[in-house]
């Protein structure tokens, strides 16, 4: 099998994953889908010819000819039938129309999971892609924008054994059949754009599935001066009421009680709008049939009303509910505590669509009210607006990663690092040698590590928030050569930072081996500082200190070289660990589909095991020169032991902030780290949980 088939495998089954998992979550068949009609629409000027779309089709007559000849029924309960009818059409394309909460997603959902489901390996993979995220001035070619939704929504394409062009390839060569969500939610004149740019990009081969709300396609095609070719159209029929009460009924336990009898009964004793004339000889259960005779109305009834405990008899009060609107309203404000309600807390992670804990629901409230108004503010193509979502982005598009922000975290970190080098600095120092030693020990360390680390962390992290979520990719096999290239380009890296962390240890080392010659009239004079003979270690001979200038540059040729020594030493495996880290992180994890949770985990445990990588190199090999130095410079028992016992802590004291600056400053993929920061300044301004 040829990479590009591989690819387009890969890419049929991380699909059919994602949209299985979101029919659960949507519960489309659970029992069954709700049983909406469609049929090809009263207004033919919304179809092409129908020659040009079914091969069996006369040649057209007069408008009421195209209608006659080209009629479809189809149900969203009998899937398979649709599937089958839409292959055999000339082009395979389709537009789905119908007014808001009417079921066009779903049945484009449902349909992509059927065609995916029966597909030969020579048909294409259904994609289903928001339509509103289509700028026909940077892409006017259809197949253009889809090679780059590709790149962003299923990274797994830019694995290095599919090549670099595997998601432009599967689409400029017909592999895709794109489903294209809500034309609607373009303005006005993208939409005519759109419409346009679809015939252009559209070959006689290229297969389509569109969705919109009726009215804002009819304008579109009008506006552009032609239809979509070749594709045929449905629209949705109102839901009955006897309709509407079978499925609930289905949804109830087998003895519901009185109150759902009498709800039901009325339901069905309520004749359909386009049949009795609204007003006051309309039966009490109207505005519920009127409401249940959408997919989204009929949804909402079931979500809050079918529990156990709920009493039913409001819905067809119209002194409570005169209208649909009215009852609509009620029930999405009772849908957030009847979904927190539903759906209790489950630690089983067969279960990926239950919360890990309760939650209060006027919080969720709050919080999602805030996330609803920032995907309405967000700009988008042609104007404002986005029902895309994506974790990564939260830190760049809700403005809390600011310049104040990022230098706290820069500060933070430096801090944080130069502390703990110098408490370890600080405490070795000052327990092998005087208390005087082990305190300006530790706060040369303190100061010569905390602005560098600021430094670091400071300059990388505004690109944080730009970086997508990565995965570490351990697998060798036919990966070496990449393993081998990684490492040769960081080995420069690593030695500039281990050879800059390597001069700094050996100034600190000589400036506390001065104050301990100044705390007791004499100093150490060592064969190298650094980590070969740390301060006080091997002793040689005593002097008088001097000031520190002298004492600085006294032996400054030796310094340096012990820096370089020391920096060689720490440089290695830095870049040893920097390479393996660069060669591992890949844009998600290959051959699964990406959740945004699985995604969120992945990215956080590249970034910890960046981190934990370098640190134990470092740890690992300070330890291993420590164990040399001390047997082949000690001249007792009691001095091998020391240098033994705190190799491992000096060790620690430089892995862990080297660790933690190259588990910030380096690689790619740091979106967990935005995105902690953005949710911890989201959480103490109220607009997102804490966790």
């Amino acid at each position: 099998m040829d990479t590009l088939a591989q690819a387009k495998e890969l890419l049929a089954e991380l699909v059919d994953q994602q949209w299985k998992q979101e029919a659960r979550l949507r519960s489309l068949d659970d029992p069954d889908p709700i049983p909406v009609r469609w049929r090809t629409p009263d207004a033919a000027e919304l179809m092409d010819h129908a020659v040009n779309i079914d091969r069996s089709a006369a040649p057209p007559g007069g408008p009421e000819d195209r209608l006659t000849r080209l009629w479809w029924m189809a149900s969203s309960a009998d899937i398979g039938a649709l599937a089958n009818r839409f292959r055999r059409t000339r082009r395979r394309r389709l537009v789905i129309l119908g007014g808001p909460g009417t079921g066009k997603t779903t049945l484009a959902l449902q349909l992509l999971l059927h065609l995916l489901a029966t597909r030969t390996a020579d048909e294409p993979v259904p994609v289903l892609l928001p339509v509103a995220d289509w700028d026909t001035r940077r892409h006017p070619h259809l197949q253009e924008w889809i090679a780059d939704r590709l790149t962003g929504d299923y990274p797994a394409l830019r694995a290095p054994e599919l090549g670099t062009e595997a998601a432009a390839a599967l689409a400029v060569r017909g592999h895709i059949l794109p489903v294209l969500d809500g034309l609607d939610e373009l303005p006005r004149p993208a939409q005519q754009a759109a419409v346009t740019a679809l015939n252009r990009s559209l070959g006689g081969d290229d297969q389509l599935i569109l969705t919109s709300r009726t009215t804002e396609f009819t304008t579109a095609i009008n506006a552009a001066g032609e239809v979509i070719t070749s594709a045929a159209v449905l629209e949705p029929r109102p839901l009955t009421p006897e309709a509407a009460a079978d499925y609930l009924t289905r949804c109830l336990p087998l003895s519901p009680g009185p109150a759902w009898q009498q709800t039901l009964t009325a339901l069905r004793a309520t004749p359909p709008a386009d049949q009795t004339p609204p007003g006051p000889g309309r039966r009490p259960a109207a505005a519920l049939a009127d409401l249940a005779a959408t997919p989204l109305g009929l949804w909402l009834v079931r979500t809050v009303y079918t529990e156990p405990g709920t009493d039913p008899t409001s819905l067809t009060d119209p002194d409570r509910f005169p209208t649909p609107a009215a009852l609509q309203a009620h029930l999405l404000d009772q849908i957030i505590p009847a979904l927190i309600t539903t759906r209790p807390p489950s630690d089983n992670s067969a279960e990926p669509f239950r919360p890990r804990r309760r939650y209060d629901p006027a919080q969720v409230h709050h919080w999602l009210g805030y996330l609803a108004h920032h995907l309405t503010t967000q700009p988008a193509t042609g104007g404002q607006g986005t029902r895309d979502l994506a974790w990564w982005r939260l830190a760049a598009t809700t403005n809390t990663f600011t310049a104040a922000t990022r230098l706290f975290v820069a500060l933070t970190t430096g801090l944080t690092t130069g502390l703990a080098t110098g408490l370890v600095f600080g405490i070795t120092g000052g327990l092998t040698d005087r208390l005087i030693s082990g305190l300006v020990f530790g706060l040369t360390a303190t100061i010569a590590f905390g602005p560098a680390a600021s430094l670091a962390v400071g300059l990388t992290a505004r690109s944080w928030t730009h970086d997508p979520p990565g995965y570490a990719d351990l697998r060798l096999r036919r990966r070496s050569a990449t393993l081998a290239r990684n490492l040769a380009t960081r080995l420069p890296h690593g030695l500039a930072a281990g050879l800059a962390v390597g001069l700094v240890l050996d100034f600190t080392s000589t400036v506390g081996e001065y104050y301990l010659a100044v705390d007791g009239h004499t100093y150490y004079k060592t064969p190298s500082n650094g980590f070969f003979a740390p301060n006080g270690y091997v002793p040689t001979d005593y002097e008088e200190a001097g000031n520190l200038a002298d004492f600085l540059t006294a032996d400054l040729v030796e310094q340096l070289a012990s820096g370089i020594l020391t920096g060689l030493v720490l440089g290695l495996p830095l870049a040893i660990g920097l390479g393996i880290m660069a060669w591992a992180a890949t844009p998600a994890r290959t051959h699964h589909a990406t959740t945004p949770m699985s995604s969120w985990r992945t990215d956080r445990r590249l970034n910890l095991l960046r981190f934990f990588t370098a640190t134990l190199a470092i740890v690992l090999t300070t330890a291993l020169v420590f164990g040399i130095a001390a047997t082949l410079l000690s001249e007792s028992t009691g001095e091998l032991v020391v240098v033994l016992v705190f190799g491992p802590l000096y060790g620690l004291a430089v892995g862990l902030p080297t660790g933690l600056i190259s588990g910030l400053a380096f690689g790619k993929h740091r979106a967990w780290w935005a995105y902690q920061i953005a949710t911890w300044n989201l959480a103490r301004a109220g607009t997102c949980r804490t966790g």
